[in-house]
């Protein structure tokens, strides 16, 4: 009993697996609106009911692909601060990730098209703010390691610096998303100026 309890565990979690993959692929190709469930169970190879028993409506699966871009974002920054290197490296490799990783037209577009919806739809607008709040509180909890780490302090107390970061790289997103020309040096420019030299007698 225990092993096909297991068993269907699984596979459950496979089939959710297989369906944000699959809707991650058609929201950012097609957009929120063009993208039904029918279409995503379609694509995935299951049946409607398979995609109702896993998400209440195409607002969690949107989430959950959200949920999913999110998760890769923050790892690259986390894997760009963590690496054994002093913090001008960095910085560097941060630098080489938001050329990359920043402003990506189609997952822009997705996450404009999506905050809409929020405006109609109170459980979306909540679902949101907890995302973005969790983000920032990742964002400070990355702000606290790397001053640490360098034994450094930063200009402005970490949940303002945190919430600075996530505007002006959401700013700079949008923009990259329309002119892949700007230029994302401006963030890491931010970022040393938040955290001065270590000679430096700066308040936390």
């Amino acid at each position: 009993m225990t092993q096909t309890r297991v068993t269907r565990a699984e596979r459950q979690a496979q089939t959710r697996g297989r369906l944000i993959d699959v809707a991650k692929e058609m929201f950012l190709r097609d957009g929120y609106a063009a993208t039904s469930l029918d279409k995503v169970a379609l694509e995935a190879g299951f049946s409607k009911g398979a995609v109702y028993s896993n998400f209440a409506g195409k607002e969690e699966l949107c989430l959950a692909v959200l949920d999913l871009i999110h998760a890769e974002k923050v790892r690259g920054v986390r894997e760009a601060f963590t690496r054994e290197a002093d913090l001008e490296a960095q910085l560097k490799a941060f630098a080489d990730w938001a050329h990359d990783g920043l402003g990506e037209p189609r997952w822009t577009a997705l996450e404009v098209e999506f905050g809409a919806v929020a405006r109609h739809n109170e459980w979306v607008a909540a679902e949101l703010v907890t995302r973005h709040r969790e983000i920032r509180e990742a964002i400070g909890q990355l702000i606290e390691y790397v001053v640490e780490e360098a034994g450094l302090t930063s200009r402005l107390p970490v949940p303002t610096a945190a919430a600075a970061l996530l505007s002006l790289g959401v700013g700079l997103g949008a923009l990259r998303s329309l002119d892949a020309q700007v230029d994302v040096g401006v963030f890491t420019d931010v970022m040393r100026a938040l955290i001065p030299p270590a000679d430096t007698d700066a308040p936390a």
